[in-house]
């Protein structure tokens, strides 16, 4: 375990940011059924990545493990993604036919959220060349040291076995699964604020 120190992402770095999890996204089951296509990957993914967790940089929320190598962004309680903004990308960029499937999938996903206040992950990666390194533990540790001193519950989707394996390491519970017509399964988890 080499993992670097973690810092708090500034708005400016948000391209730097974005890079990471779009390289550490490229092989995720669930992104690549959104965006099957290399090139509608690279054209589409960054922007949803800013409409997804982007808001994490206005809070001092983003977090990255230096140099780099791992990007984590949180939502605090109360924040969440522009819904909007990413269901119009979403038209934009994916054909008719597999709108329906997709929509259903992520119609499925607000349910689980926790009804009271919660730090919300919706996007943590780490670049594929620094992967088993540490770097996505020290990523969650950062943020549940927050989450434990004020009491609050984390919650995340877990979109492939390994990523849901890792965070089940860091206290988290799967709630669910969440799936639609010929999408992977994604795990809907949620972590209890532990005493300290």
């Amino acid at each position: 375990m080499n993992a670097g120190t973690i810092t708090i992402g500034a708005t400016t770095e948000q391209d730097r940011a974005i890079a990471v999890i779009t390289m550490a996204f490229s092989d995720d089951p669930i992104v690549r059924w959104v965006f099957p296509q290399p090139h509608q990957y690279l054209t589409y993914w960054p922007p949803f990545v800013r409409d997804f967790g982007g808001r994490a940089f206005e809070n001092g929320t983003a977090h990255h493990a230096e140099p780099f190598c791992g990007v984590a962004l949180w939502l605090p309680p109360g924040v969440g993604p522009d819904e909007e903004a990413m269901a119009g990308l979403l038209e934009e960029c994916i054909p008719a036919s597999s709108q329906g499937e997709i929509f259903a999938f992520l119609e499925k996903m607000g349910p689980f959220h926790p009804a009271q206040p919660h730090w919300y992950l919706p996007l943590m990666g780490v670049d594929p060349t620094k992967r088993g390194q540490g770097n996505g533990s020290a990523l969650i540790q950062y943020a549940l040291t927050s989450c434990d001193q004020q009491g609050v519950l984390a919650y995340l989707e877990a979109t492939s076995p390994r990523n849901k394996a890792l965070y089940e390491r860091h206290g988290f519970e799967e709630t669910g699964v969440i799936q639609a017509g010929s999408s992977p399964p994604m795990w809907p988890m949620v972590r209890k604020p532990q005493r300290i």
